[in-house]
């Protein structure tokens, strides 16, 4: 049930936040407020990222509208990935369990683009399906690794059954 849970935040919070004009999400006047010394700007002026066929940069927008751009990239990444876990954990135990979790995350990725194309000022992007999907991979590699690596562990400390 937690699991159901999980996943329907996760889907809720995601149809919420693309149904959001630009300027309904935008954090860039809590961005000033909170990092009014523009830390690690230096660094982060060498970044150039090229997305939809321009240069997004500290010089191209500025260093809040950066950082902005930056977070909500980080935030496609992270909510893909776990929202490919919130899947995956409940889907029942087959053998293409983690290709099924990637299709549906895929197909729930496609329409948050359409969504974003409903709303007013938002630009659907394919660009971030593949972010998107790029993070349910990752998280779904990583949380497998880490399933096999403690399923190993526990194999290991079971004691062998005598065979006298």
């Amino acid at each position: 049930m937690r699991k159901s849970l999980f996943l329907l935040i996760i889907v809720g919070a995601l149809f919420f936040s693309s149904g959001q004009t630009y300027e309904q999400q935008s954090i860039i006047p809590t961005l000033e407020d909170k990092l009014p010394s523009k830390p690690l700007e230096s660094q982060l002026a060498k970044l150039q990222i090229p997305y939809w066929g321009k240069t997004i940069s500290i010089e191209e927008r500025g260093y809040y509208p950066f950082v902005e751009f930056l977070l909500r990239k980080a935030a496609h990444f992270f909510i893909f990935g776990l929202l490919a876990i919130a899947l995956y954990s409940i889907l029942p135990r087959f053998s293409y369990r983690t290709v099924v979790a990637l299709f549906i995350t895929l197909a729930l990725a496609i329409g948050d683009e359409y969504h974003q194309s409903l709303t007013g000022g938002r630009t659907p992007s394919s660009k971030d399906v593949l972010l998107d999907m790029a993070g349910a991979f990752t998280f779904l590699i990583v949380y497998r690794l880490i399933q096999l690596r403690f399923t190993n562990r526990r194999q290991k400390r079971k004691p062998r059954k005598s065979t006298r």
